[in-house]
């Protein structure tokens, strides 16, 4: 079924400076922040859903905040829920995303009165997921400081919380203020993301959606060429493909040529580039999946993910979707049989509700700044950025608020680089290295070394070596706390 002949993102005069602009804009303006109306947070187990509930509540999406459309009190609201599947596995991002929105719609009906399925039906509201459960391996060992809380990983830079205390931002709360910017054109619409990437974009931002769904992506200005393909090493990535009248289609980790065949139902495909993996969906096609997977949802049985089990088999033909699960080691009559199923859905979907195509991208742009804390390398070196030189490191700041190196801190004594961060600290002597980022820290002395990180750490000495890691660490022992060059040491919650 074509879609109408608007792209996604209509071609626009802005520069990427002037998007970059008007983004940054829009996610620092405390006054009218931009929100979703309604932040879900799907996390592992009641007690994070507790504390999300919470937190949100308190900082980010506070009453009062957000412009996400809708007026009253009831706005912005935080609904957490927890991922109580029969798997330990989980159930995929797939059916994780299905049953996190009925557990939330269920949440908003029994602690506001709200029918959230029936306020987005009706175009009411815009609502955001933000994926969280895991136990955050790839960041170890900063999870474990956290109750395995992956996205409650603090950043070396304080905000003021509803009850005007300060305290480091997560990782989830930078999250669920950046992706706010996409709030205003999503009212209807559920939009999923994942809790521990920041990016800005140089993309238009604001758009009206043409499709039931729609998929961020970093599309390539270049023709997809054999070339460009080979060069942008698309063939490691899941790569969305963009038709001249914005239809879209998804392939995983295949060679130019490869693609070509399986994107042959698309016609000529204007720009291509890697799927960032974070989409929105329109509540009709949203309460189809919920009813197509019905069984699933109810038995909280399987393991569905949305690129090879939602996306994939409804914008692919059939051969060339059992070709790509083959790839995979799924059998062949399985993956058959998942095509059928697929394709029965989307033909009677789209019969029904026909006003917008099926598939198409949402464009973030080929050069949008990017900060990713999914992993203790990129955590450690995009939190240097605070006190680094650069256009990135600036939009970095401010992003975060950060106006001066020192702010909110009693250090009058301590010797402070100019090129350090330091974030609500108090201290009466020692110095602070070149290229340190450091927040919410009590001691009498203070030794911190060049490029260490330093985050809510109370004691009466800390001695942090170059590029050493504390966090959450208190100490009562006279000599303090000391880490030597290099060290990661965090306090281990039981």
């Amino acid at each position: 079924m074509s879609s109408p002949t608007k792209r996604p993102h209509p071609a626009s005069s802005q520069t990427a400076a002037a998007i970059i602009e008007s983004a940054m804009a829009a996610m620092t303006d405390s006054a009218s922040p931009a929100l979703f109306d309604v932040t879900i947070i799907c996390t592992t187990d009641d007690y994070q859903a507790a504390y999300w509930m919470e937190r949100l509540g308190k900082g980010v999406c506070k009453s009062g905040a957000g412009n996400g459309g809708s007026s009253g009190a009831t706005y912005p609201m935080v609904l957490a829920v927890s991922e109580d599947w029969s798997s330990p596995s989980g159930a995929g991002n797939g059916l994780g995303t299905l049953y996190a929105f009925e557990k939330a719609c269920l949440v908003a009906k029994e602690k506001h009165g709200v029918d959230l399925a029936s306020e987005m039906n009706e175009g009411k509201v815009s609502a955001a997921l933000y994926h969280t459960a895991g136990k955050g391996t790839r960041l170890a060992p900063l999870p474990a400081s956290e109750n395995n809380n992956k996205p409650g990983v603090k950043l070396p830079v304080c905000h003021v919380l509803a009850d005007g205390s300060f305290e480091p931002v997560t990782v989830l709360e930078a999250v669920v203020r950046q992706t706010g910017i996409y709030a205003a054109s999503r009212r209807g619409r559920l939009s999923v993301f994942w809790g521990d990437q920041i990016f800005v974009p140089t993309a238009p931002f604001r758009y009206e959606p043409t499709h039931h769904v729609d998929i961020m992506c970093t599309l390539e200005e270049e023709p997809p060429t054999a070339k460009v393909w080979k060069d942008k090493g698309l063939e490691k990535y899941g790569v969305i493909a963009v038709s001249g009248n914005g239809d879209a289609a998804q392939v995983e980790k295949v060679d130019h040529a490869t693609a070509v065949r399986m994107l042959k139902n698309l016609g000529d495909i204007g720009r291509v580039g890697p799927s960032l993996g974070s989409f929105s969906v329109s509540a009709k096609i949203l309460e189809a999946l919920c009813e197509e997977f019905k069984g699933e949802l109810e038995a909280k049985d399987g393991k569905l993910d949305t690129d090879p089990h939602f996306w994939m088999p409804l914008t692919l033909p059939q051969d060339e979707y059992i070709s790509l699960m083959s790839q995979k080691g799924v059998e062949d009559d399985e993956s058959r049989a998942h095509h059928v199923r697929m394709t029965k859905m989307k033909d009677a979907f789209l019969a029904a509700s026909p006003e917008l195509g099926l598939f198409g991208a949402v464009d973030v742009g080929s050069n949008a700044c990017w900060w990713d804390y999914g992993q203790l390398k990129l955590y450690v070196a995009n939190n240097r950025k605070l006190a680094e030189d650069g256009t990135d490191a600036d939009l970095l700041r401010r992003f975060f608020g950060v106006t001066a190196r020192v702010m909110n801190s009693e250090v009058e004594g301590v010797a402070v680089d100019g090129s350090a961060c330091v974030s609500s600290c108090r201290a009466k002597g020692g110095s602070v290295g070149a290229h340190a980022a450091v927040a919410l820290v009590d001691a009498q002395e203070v030794e911190i070394g060049e490029d260490a990180i330093v985050v809510n750490c109370a004691a009466k000495k800390i001695v942090a070596g170059k590029g050493a890691v504390l966090y959450n660490l208190v100490s009562e022992a006279e000599e303090g706390i000391v880490a030597n060059d290099g060290d990661v040491i965090v306090s281990v919650t039981d």
